[in-house]
């Protein structure tokens, strides 16, 4: 994979993903839309991460079941974490937006400025992904006022 070095300087939020057909997210969030942490890929995007940067959280899985695509938008909270297993997660402040609020992937490939998202690109690719300073921008246009 030709995977694209991060930088500090467009970075515009951090983009972390769950898979819904792997965990039920929609009745997750139904429970609690708080998300506190996410796990993510030992490197150096997560030693990137810095408290107080924007986070996305993606929702993927199988087309035509759910609306796949941004399902909440929050701040990381702390650097990332070794958990007890020897993974790493990243400590978050996120709410899940309601369904309707929900940004689903097929917005996004339709907007042009938003076409290039590494998501879209590398949905395989580990977490974090990320989006730069001017896709960050865009997709606040998509996302309800706050």
């Amino acid at each position: 994979m030709n995977e694209r070095r991060v930088s500090l300087d467009d970075l515009g939020a951090w983009l972390v993903k769950g898979n819904a057909d792997r965990v039920d997210l929609a009745a997750r969030f139904r429970r609690d839309p708080r998300v506190e942490s996410w796990c993510v890929r030992p490197g150096y995007r997560a030693r990137l991460m810095r408290p107080g940067q924007p986070v996305v959280l993606w929702a993927s899985g199988s087309r035509g079941r759910l609306p796949y695509g941004v399902w909440g938008v929050g701040r990381v909270a702390a650097p990332p974490v070794v958990d007890r297993d020897g993974g790493w997660s990243v400590p978050l402040d996120l709410t899940v937006l309601d369904e309707p609020d929900r940004v689903p992937r097929h917005r996004l490939r339709a907007d042009a400025r938003l076409g290039g998202l590494e998501v879209l690109r590398q949905p395989q690719a580990a977490n974090p992904s990320y989006l730069t300073v001017a896709q960050f921008a865009a997709l606040r246009d998509h996302l309800p006022p706050h």
